[in-house]
């Protein structure tokens, strides 16, 4: 396999969004929206899918690693139903609509879900009770299964979800960390089904690699110091950034 020829200015861009997959996982995940933006406009769309899709997978190692201990189980349970379908729409949906359909609905989703849990947040004290979990996690778990499988982009949708059952940051990372390796391991044969993991995109990961263990390190660093208030912050910003891109 050759390297694949591309101009300085990509590999600089590439290498930038391999850096903030590892710091996505260990410390703020809504950034990684930043790199599916930049892995979209750099190479071919549907490739661009497949090839960061390998290097979220060697991300969520390090971030299941780190927050082994602090996931929430029951949560993730109440998940795994909806995230199926999910899986199976978007599935179906990146088999058929062009990439311009595909950037503008995720975005226009991602937009509903932050102003949803913007207002859930103001009005209710948090997800709570037996019959509202429900309701959310089927509600979450199909726009995450769909937004992933489509464009790696559930990060945003899913930290909605975890923000609005007002995790700590430790809670938040675990769960989210389990959440997406056992959800990206899934996607896989979907994804070597649909072809869009092509020899290309596995010489770009190999190359790649090292700047998302760097990532990953720092960002558990950075977590460590993180201020509830603050990461929460974060995440919601970097999730209006993600969708006003993917729209425009």
């Amino acid at each position: 396999m050759t390297v694949p020829d591309l101009a300085v200015w990509a590999w600089l861009l590439l290498a930038f969004s391999a850096f903030v997959v590892g710091v996505s996982k260990t410390a703020i995940p809504g950034v990684n929206t930043l790199s599916v933006a930049i892995f979209a406009a750099v190479l071919p769309a549907r490739e661009s899918t497949g090839t960061l899709l390998l290097l979220l997978i060697v991300a969520d190692l390090f971030a299941i690693v780190a927050y082994r201990r602090d996931a929430n189980w029951k949560a993730l349970l109440r998940l795994a139903p909806a995230v199926l379908v999910g899986l199976l729409l978007g599935a179906v949906f990146l088999a058929f609509a062009d990439d311009e359909w595909v950037s503008r609905v995720i975005g226009v989703i991602l937009l509903a879900v932050v102003a949803f849990t913007l207002l859930r947040r103001r009005f209710a004290p948090a997800v709570a009770g037996t019959g509202s979990h429900r309701v959310a996690a089927a509600g979450y778990g199909t726009l995450g299964g769909f937004t992933t499988m489509v464009a790696n982009a559930a990060g945003p949708v899913m930290s909605m979800y975890f923000l609005a059952s007002r995790f700590a940051v430790k809670e938040f990372l675990g769960t989210a960390a389990w959440f997406f390796f056992l959800v990206n391991i899934t996607k896989l044969p979907f994804s070597i089904g649909l072809g869009i993991i092509t020899p290309a995109g596995l010489v770009i990961d190999a190359i790649l690699v090292p700047l998302v263990v760097i990532g990953a390190l720092l960002g558990r660093w950075w977590a460590n110091r993180l201020d509830q208030r603050l990461f929460e912050r974060l995440v919601i910003v970097f999730t209006v950034v993600g969708a006003v891109y993917l729209l425009f």
